[in-house]
């Protein structure tokens, strides 16, 4: 996508308005390890191109999450051979069996499908195009695929890793899945989309109040849909539980990735080295 002689749009709109988050430069590493990865990535940035280098720096993120993932497992089975956050699994799920009336099931898992394979993806690629074609720029396309792709990698892992079976099917409504249980897929996908949805928009808004309101309806939904799964009996609670802290890891190896991309691209956008001003 083309630059736009409109100030927030292409290249330069994303080092004005997208580099600072409440004053806060995203492009300002305070670590020694942050500036280190910094150099190192706009060093690539200018042989290989601003989107180049994310990319590049994603597929790492990617190899990470895998890695992450495996850890997981290796994590969930120490905490059953502890007999830890384990033992309450069967006891919520029981409970939620007997207190959920006959009318919520079905509301519960309308509101989960939003989740499933089909809703998610639809939801995430209108939100994806919507915001690259209002900001002009490929950034939100690779940002969007990248998380769900990762996503979609730690669940595939953790699963092949562990096979958890599900909950029994007289403490599930239907329709019941059979798929291997450990993680919630569902909860992963939702946390990492509404993650990677908030960060792009508040990213643009310039009030603490609906900076705050965005991260928080992103953070309900995620929960939400969780617990969906528990209470649907689809999912134990350390499935779920999981689930929101992969996500939760995924979302800061994306954000840096884009950080360090925003970085390479301060570089290029800047003229003589001169600070943009902050809008």
């Amino acid at each position: 996508m083309d630059d736009d002689a409109r100030p927030e749009q292409g290249p330069a709109g994303e080092v004005r308005r997208d580099r600072y988050v409440g004053g806060r430069d995203l492009t300002h590493w305070t670590t020694r390890i942050g500036r280190a990865v910094a150099r190192l990535v706009e060093q690539l940035g200018r042989r290989l191109g601003p989107h180049a280098a994310l990319l590049l720096t994603l597929a790492i993120g990617l190899a990470l999450a895998a890695g992450l993932a495996a850890g997981g497992a290796e994590v969930y089975e120490a905490v059953t051979d502890e007999d830890g956050l384990a033992n309450l699994d069967m006891p919520i799920t029981a409970w939620f069996a007997d207190w959920r009336p006959g009318w919520f099931g079905p509301a519960v898992t309308a509101y989960t499908d939003v989740a499933g394979v089909i809703g998610m993806p639809v939801l995430a690629i209108a939100v994806m195009l919507l915001l690259a074609i209002r900001r002009r720029s490929w950034t939100p396309v690779i940002l969007m695929l990248s998380a769900g792709l990762g996503s979609l990698l730690m669940t595939i892992v953790a699963k092949g890793f562990i096979g958890r079976s599900r909950p029994q099917l007289e403490l599930a409504v239907p329709p019941y899945e059979h798929s291997a249980s450990f993680p919630s897929g569902h909860t992963l996908n939702a946390t990492v989309i509404a993650g990677i949805v908030a960060y792009l928009i508040v990213l643009r808004l310039e009030r603490r109040w609906q900076r705050v309101l965005t991260i928080a309806v992103a953070a309900v939904f995620a929960i939400t849909i969780g617990l969906s799964r528990v209470v649907l009996g689809h999912h134990w609670l350390t499935d779920v539980v999981a689930a929101w802290a992969l996500g939760a890891a995924w979302l800061v190896l994306v954000i840096t990735a884009h950080r360090l991309y925003l970085t390479v691209r301060r570089a290029s956008v800047e003229p003589d080295g001169e600070a943009v001003p902050a809008p």
